[in-house]
């Protein structure tokens, strides 16, 4: 074949390959561009799933700035933090949730050492609570508040260690009922994965049903849940201004650690449970020979501090 011959087979080659891409194109569809982010405030409307709360340090232009790196073992020792809004500046104006401008909640990473604070606000926009930690160890401080800007509240989380030989305590097995204090506080309802569940908690004594619970916090109780493993943070709302009922989802299966906050006599008691969502076994806990210490700490409910 003579090459003027050979040049035009080519050109007639490639007038084909792009036409069948071409027309690839039109079955596919034209490129879309990626949908832009969201303005400050807003959320995805694209179906993706939310992110619970206290898994990340920054969240919708706000970030939690500690000023204090380390917590003290023993006595209590100053704690501060600010939040920092999307100008960088210090929040100084807050909506308040639950009576409080701001929840502070300390834990330990295996979800011992619970304490519920609540820090005094500084002009300047800084947060400040004495916090002092039973044992060594790594802790997550969550932050949940409501930026006065905002129409929602949100919750930022950081790590601050305890110094110290530092000895995982295994999770306590599932069950409906805690002790603490002298009280029993039963659970009554089911966690399950991705839908509202009703949590229902009556508290006795001696045997005897426990009357005149005292508000806290707005309400006769105050319930938070942490997911195992990364501490994830979840809002539950009070369903009854008359029982200790609660409306709460998870997002996910898994194994849950509940705190239920009451008020009798006076004083305000925290007891503990350990739950799974619907069709999830709690795994066993590791052996004391597979995994030797030099100390461990309970999860006993009498060393928890509310403020």
């Amino acid at each position: 074949m003579r090459t003027p011959v050979r040049l035009a087979a080519f050109a007639l080659g490639l007038v084909a390959v792009f036409g069948v891409a071409a027309g690839a194109g039109r079955l596919i569809g034209p490129d879309v561009p990626p949908e832009p982010e969201p303005a400050h405030g807003e959320a995805h409307t694209s179906g993706a799933p939310r992110i619970p709360g206290g898994l990340q340090i920054a969240q919708g232009g706000y970030r939690l700035s500690p000023a204090t790196t380390r917590l003290t073992v023993g006595e209590p020792g100053p704690f501060a933090f600010q939040v920092l809004g999307p100008d960088g500046k210090p929040v100084t104006s807050y909506t308040r949730n639950h009576d409080k401008d701001l929840h502070l909640i300390v834990v330990r990473r295996d979800l011992s050492g619970y304490q519920h604070l609540h820090p005094v606000l500084g002009a300047d926009g800084t947060w400040s609570v004495p916090i002092g930690v039973d044992t060594p160890g790594q802790y997550r401080v969550l932050a949940d508040f409501q930026p006065a800007a905002e129409p929602e509240a949100l919750t930022l989380g950081v790590d601050v260690p305890a110094a110290g030989d530092y000895q995982p305590v295994p999770l306590p097995p599932a069950a409906r009922t805690a002790e603490v204090d002298g009280y029993t506080v039963t659970l009554d309802g089911d966690l399950a994965a991705g839908a509202s569940s009703a949590l229902d908690f009556t508290v006795s004594r001696d045997g005897q049903p426990v009357t005149g619970l005292e508000p806290y916090l707005g309400a006769l109780g105050h319930l938070v849940v942490l997911r195992e493993g990364d501490l994830a943070y979840l809002h539950v709302h009070p369903a009854s201004e008359t029982a200790l009922s609660f409306q709460a989802e998870v997002p996910s299966p898994g194994v849950y650690r509940l705190y239920l906050d009451f008020q009798h006599g006076g004083k305000v008691r925290t007891a503990e449970f350990t739950a799974t969502t619907t069709g999830v076994t709690q795994p066993p806990a590791p052996s004391e020979a597979a995994d030797p210490g030099p100390s461990a700490d309970g999860h006993g409910a009498d060393s928890h501090t509310h403020d």
